[in-house]
């Protein structure tokens, strides 16, 4: 255990979902005074679910800070592995496109709830930690370092100080409100929203227990504007959720609004999802529609007083999987540099916004990018034949290539940006070779053909980067 300059600091998180839970057991671990505030009720006392998403996809970056906390066997039991997207056309056809060519390369659908849970038992396995639910923060004095919480049952409101507070309080954080409104120094603030919403849905498990769809995968019935996903749950359900536009298209958030509607919308774009949902309508009109944004912003910190961490400093949509996976890597970055400048708060800031702001906005990005594959891109024949080509190039050469999946995904060693960078540059090479016909996709190919292959999205990758560099791209 890393040892410490000064037992008797005193942190204040504030929030403690999954990143804010995983923050405080760390810190915790390392010796701190640390004291977490959550707004909502106990989770393990309490289902607040109502139409969040209640699972999530699970994969190696997140997984580097279980094992940094030391938690990798209890949440391996928590995990489902989902080995490759499941497509589903219009027709009730189905076909499996693997996330990988190598076989021990997958994501797991895990419970959001269920991973919060453990985090926040472990926590509190630490004396040095507390941790207070039903605590709204109202704002922070970043320059006191105190903030400002509401007693949600007695409705009083108090005020802590600490050495320094941590804001993981999520896309609406007050903190970040509070760096907004305070005015006292230059900070920068986007938040994006895309023209579509969601709605959670669910598939119950058949009457004895078993899954009535193919479990360990991440189901996806793709619509060109819209679509559908599902993960699967340990208890034999699936968490479905419907991306669609809030005012575009003949069938439209706006619009869907009784019963006849929402079940000829279904009849007709997902036949084979409505076959397996008899309770289709009641979740549709229990459930929330909630919007999907991305959130910037700059400097996350305040000298040494004060902090954001995961959502509150770069909330992001969630199509590449990695919106938590992103936050628990904040917590290795962040301990990462604890390790170097630890006693010097200000140094600890700065040196990990530095390093950590340029991947969580490729992050961002890459996101959107993923929205658009996902509801359209997965179904066009093209991009099939890249991805055919690129599965192949793995499974044949999995030291030399990796698609730009496999980097974001499962290269946990190297930064989001790098990943974006080399990825998006061999998308482009292998469409451009495709659509040229340099390459082929042949099914029956040997693995000198393949090599050739390699050789030349290898080459026009290169080139692609070097033009991008030429161009100030990258």
């Amino acid at each position: 255990m890393t040892k410490m300059k000064n037992k008797q600091q005193n942190i204040l998180i504030i929030g403690a979902g999954l990143c804010g839970s995983l923050l405080a057991l760390r810190l915790g671990q390392r010796g701190y005074n640390v004291s977490v505030y959550e707004m909502r009720p106990d989770l393990r006392k309490v289902d607040i679910s109502a139409g969040r998403s209640i699972n999530l996809a699970f994969s190696n970056r997140g997984n580097k800070a279980i094992k940094l906390v030391g938690l990798e066997e209890k949440v391996k039991s928590l995990c489902i592995p989902m080995n490759g997207r499941m497509i589903h056309d219009e027709h009730g056809n189905i076909f499996q496109s693997n996330y990988s060519g190598r076989t021990h390369e997958y994501i797991n659908s895990i419970s959001r709830g269920d991973l919060n849970a453990l985090l926040l038992n472990e926590a509190e396995k630490h004396k040095n930690v507390n941790i207070y639910f039903d605590k709204k923060c109202k704002s922070v004095d970043f320059e006191k370092t105190t903030a400002l919480f509401e007693d949600y049952k007695t409705k009083d409101q108090f005020v802590e100080d600490a050495d320094i507070i941590i804001a993981t309080d999520g896309a609406g954080s007050a903190m970040r409100k509070s760096y907004y409104l305070g005015k006292k120094f230059l900070f920068s603030f986007s938040q994006a929203y895309l023209t579509h919403g969601y709605k959670e849905l669910s598939i119950y498990p058949k009457p004895n227990g078993d899954y009535k769809i193919h479990k360990n995968a991440l189901h996806i019935w793709p619509r060109g504007s819209f679509m559908l996903i599902a993960l699967p749950n340990l208890d034999g359900s699936f968490t479905v959720t419907l991306f669609l536009s809030y005012d575009e298209g003949q069938y439209n958030f706006n619009n869907l609004t009784n019963e006849d509607i929402v079940l000829e919308f279904f009849q007709k774009e997902f036949p084979d999802a409505l076959a397996v949902m008899p309770n289709l309508l009641e979740d549709f009109f229990a459930n929330p529609t909630a919007p999907l944004g991305t959130i910037k912003c700059s400097p996350w910190h305040y000298k040494g007083n004060t902090l954001l961490m995961g959502d509150a400093a770069h909330a992001i949509v969630p199509f590449y999987g990695q919106g938590m996976n992103a936050s628990f890597e904040d917590v290795v970055e962040f301990d990462a540099v604890l390790d170097k400048h630890e006693g010097d708060w200000e140094t600890v800031f700065k040196a990990y916004e530095k390093t950590r702001k340029k991947d969580t906005n490729a992050i961002a990005d890459l996101a959107i990018d993923n929205f658009h594959e996902m509801k359209d891109h997965v179904a066009n024949p093209i991009f099939q034949e890249k991805r055919k080509l690129e599965m192949a190039l793995e499974k044949a050469f999995p030291n030399e290539y990796s698609s730009k999946y496999s980097l974001v995904t499962f290269n946990e060693h190297i930064g989001y940006r790098k990943a974006m960078i080399k990825g998006r540059a061999q998308d482009k090479a292998i469409l451009n070779l495709l659509t040229d016909g340099d390459i082929s996709t042949a099914l029956d190919m040997t693995k000198e053909e393949l090599k050739t292959i390699l050789e030349k999205v290898k080459q026009e990758t290169t080139a692609i980067l070097e033009d991008d560099r030429i161009a100030g791209l990258k």
